[in-house]
């Protein structure tokens, strides 16, 4: 499995494609793929069958997923999309890996 640079519940921005500039909340990631679902972003009409069959069917709006290589993630401090940067810090005793801003430093 690949790790991927975007977690789930980040807020990230669209880099290119026909949503580019458009922001949101990542839904689901799927490292298998490198693929990730956001929030509003890259809408695509998807039919359904009514199951069972009481429920009602037709066709009904959806995210689809996107290339995770096509969204940054945004800084919460700066308001930029940004790369992930990594840093060490000492907590309690103990070092840990944190994500951090490559522009700014802050934490994401």
């Amino acid at each position: 499995m690949k790790k991927l640079h975007i977690r789930r519940d980040d807020t990230v921005m669209v880099v290119s494609g026909n949503d580019r500039g458009k922001s949101g909340k990542v839904l689901e990631v799927s490292p298998k793929e490198g693929k990730v679902i956001v929030q509003g972003v890259n809408i695509v009409k998807k039919h359904v069958k009514p199951r069972p069959p009481q429920e009602n069917g037709g066709i009904v709006d959806v995210e689809g997923a996107l290339y995770a290589s096509k969204v940054q993630i945004v800084c919460p401090s700066c308001k930029k999309p940004t790369r992930v940067a990594h840093k060490f810090v000492e907590k309690n005793g103990k070092t840990k890996k944190v994500r951090t801003c490559a522009k700014c430093g802050a934490e994401l």
